[in-house]
C-alpha cells in the first residue's frame, strides 16, 4: 500500500490546529455578546422611567368613563390600565384591584374615582409599588368610614333614598346585597352635570350598579397614611359635596387642585383630570 507523503500528512495534521483556532474565536465572540447581554440586563432603570398610572372607577360606572383621561396618558407615553372595580362589597373589591396591582411591576400611580377612591385606599394599604395616590372627585375614609357616612348631609343622594334609586330587587327594605340603579332624573340633576344631555342619558344607560353594602361597608386601614395622596376637588359636585372633599383631603395631607367640574369630571374635563394625574407621577417617581 503506498504510503502518503511528508506534505500530505503536514497537511492532515494541521488541520485541526486550524479547526480549533476558528472555534476558540467564535467561544470568544459569544462570551464577548454574552457579557455585554449582562451588563445591558445589570443596568439601572433610565431614570425618565414613567409610571404605571391604574384607574379604578366607582359606582353606577365602569372603565369607560377613563376614555378621555386614558387617551391622554397614552399620548404623553404612560402605560395605563383601567380596570374594572366590582362594586359588590368594599372589601372585596378592594381585594380584586389588590390582586391586579401585585401583576404590575414597578412603580404604579393609583387612581380612584368617586367610590373608586374608597377602593384605592383599601388596596394600596402595604403595596410598595404604590408610590401615589389620586383622588379624583372620590372618597378617601378613615379607618371605619364609610361613603355615605362620607357623603355628608349636602348630598343629593343624601335624601329619601326611594327618591334617587331603583332597587334590585325591589323588595323593601334593601338588603346589604341589594344593587342600586341611579334613577334618570338624579343622574340628569345631580351625578352628570356639565355633560350634553344626550351623554346624560348614554350614562344613565349605561350605568352599572353598586350594592348597598359596598357603599356602607366601614373602611380599613387607609393607605393615604402613608402614601403622598393628591385630591382633584370638582367645585360643582353635587354628589360628594366640595366641602367634604376638602375635609378629606385635609386630613389625607393631599396636594388638592381645584377645578370647575361636577361629579364626572373625569368625563366633562379630562384634560385637567388628565394633567393632576401627571403631576403626582412626576412628583413621585423620578
Amino acid at each position: 500500500m503506498k504510503r502518503p507523503s511528508i506534505r500530505a500528512a503536514g497537511r492532515a495534521r494541521r488541520r485541526p490546529t486550524a479547526a480549533a483556532i476558528v472555534l476558540s474565536a467564535v467561544a470568544l465572540i459569544l462570551a464577548s455578546l454574552s457579557q455585554t447581554s449582562s451588563a445591558f440586563s445589570q443596568e439601572k432603570p433610565s431614570k425618565t422611567t414613567k409610571p404605571t398610572i391604574v384607574l379604578v372607577h366607582g359606582a353606577w360606572a365602569d372603565a369607560s368613563n377613563w376614555s378621555g383621561v386614558v387617551a391622554r396618558l397614552q399620548d404623553d407615553g404612560y402605560q395605563v390600565a383601567a380596570i374594572a372595580n366590582p362594586l359588590r362589597s368594599l372589601s372585596g373589591d378592594a381585594a380584586s384591584v389588590r390582586a391586579y396591582l401585585e401583576t404590575v411591576r414597578g412603580p404604579v400611580v393609583l387612581v380612584g374615582h368617586s367610590y373608586g377612591g374608597a377602593v384605592i385606599t383599601n388596596a394600596a394599604t402595604g403595596n410598595p409599588n404604590i408610590k401615589a395616590l389620586v383622588y379624583v372627585n372620590a372618597f378617601a375614609p378613615d379607618e371605619g368610614e364609610s361613603g355615605t357616612q362620607l357623603a355628608g348631609p349636602d348630598s343629593a343622594l343624601s335624601v329619601d333614598p326611594t327618591t334617587v334609586f331603583d332597587f334590585v330587587p325591589a323588595t323593601l327594605p334593601p338588603t346589604p346585597t341589594t344593587d342600586l340603579y341611579l334613577k334618570k332624573s338624579t343622574v340628569f340633576a345631580s351625578f352628570a352635570t356639565g355633560l350634553s344631555a344626550r351623554d346624560k342619558a348614554i350614562v344613565a344607560a349605561s350605568q352599572r350598579a353598586a350594592t348597598l353594602g359596598a357603599l356602607s361597608e366601614p373602611s380599613g386601614a387607609p393607605a393615604w397614611r402613608t402614601i403622598p395622596s393628591w385630591y382633584l376637588i370638582g367645585k360643582k359636585d353635587a354628589i360628594i359635596p366640595p366641602s367634604a372633599e376638602r375635609a378629606m383631603a385635609k386630613r389625607a395631607h393631599s396636594t388638592v387642585i381645584e377645578y370647575n367640574g361636577g361629579h364626572l369630571g373625569l368625563i366633562s374635563d379630562p384634560g385637567t383630570v388628565t394633567r393632576g394625574i401627571e403631576l403626582a407621577a412626576r412628583t413621585t417617581v423620578r
